[in-house]
């Protein structure tokens, strides 16, 4: 129970042994064991400085680690040569903080840039797909024309999503997919993403210092802290859990609200 790895056996989409990341002098992470299930959504959370952007960065390999092993559906990213890297990214989704949209591209150009990078089709059909995954993540089809400059936040994250589903992803990482969002906003994001997961047998990874989100969508939660993955669990499982930070951020007065409102969460 709250070990962050996973039976030989299971059926596991991200295995991650012995990492280690640092900038110069400054460690952020040693002996960083992790595993993401298969078809789960797991809350990756932390305090601040604890690398958990780092962490996914290192995974869709834009930050190269110091030492360790990370493999993707079985397989060794780093060693992969230029080919198997480029077909192992087309089977993921990224969403960066704020979107990271291309300010000067529309909605649908942002999303057609990774079917330009990846396939090779016709003007038509791109603007079709585009069109479709405009409308997958909820946003209505005058979007689609759009500059970003012109999108409200949430219409924003949901732009940026549409382009991390481009490809029909099987994995998506989300980084705080709901900071700067209200309340409702948040709300109908998560459902959304838990959502979007049953239909499409998503693997979601998800970084989050939102309780609101953990206790709505995720499946475990893996806390790091002290450079290193401390355990991986459900809420109820990591409330029992013995270390600072975990009790002051679980039991916290806006944990305790949280956990206080789980009942109303939909099911």
């Amino acid at each position: 129970m709250l070990s962050p790895t996973l039976p030989d056996n299971a059926d596991v989409a991200i295995r991650v042994r012995g990492l280690r990341n640092a900038f110069g002098d400054q460690v952020i992470h040693e002996h960083l064991d992790l595993d993401v299930r298969a078809g789960e959504i797991i809350g990756i959370v932390g305090g601040s400085g604890t690398g958990k952007s780092v962490l996914m960065r290192s995974i869709i390999g834009l930050q190269p680690p110091s030492a360790g092993d990370i493999r993707i559906f079985g397989q060794d990213v780093a060693g992969l040569d230029a080919a198997g890297a480029r077909d192992l990214r087309r089977r993921w989704g990224v969403l960066f903080q704020e979107g990271a949209l291309f300010s000067s591209l529309t909605v649908a150009e942002n999303i057609e840039v990774p079917m330009r990078e990846f396939l090779h089709l016709d003007e038509r059909l791109m603007m079709e797909l585009a069109g479709y995954k405009v409308a997958m993540v909820g946003l209505p089809p005058e979007a689609a024309p759009k500059f970003p400059s012109e999108l409200s936040g949430g219409m924003k994250k949901r732009a940026g999503l549409a382009r991390a589903l481009a490809l029909d992803p099987r994995l998506l990482f989300l980084d705080e997919p709901t900071a700067g969002l209200d309340p409702i906003s948040a709300a109908a994001f998560d459902d959304l993403i838990r959502a979007l997961k049953e239909t499409l047998g998503l693997t979601v990874f998800l970084i989050t210092h939102d309780l609101d989100t953990l206790h709505a969508i995720c499946d475990r939660v893996a806390v790091i802290a002290d450079r290193k993955v401390l355990a991986v669990g459900t809420i109820a499982e990591l409330l029992t859990f013995d270390h600072p930070w975990v009790k002051s951020y679980f039991h916290g007065p806006r944990g305790r609200a949280a956990l206080a409102l789980e009942p109303m969460l939909p099911a």
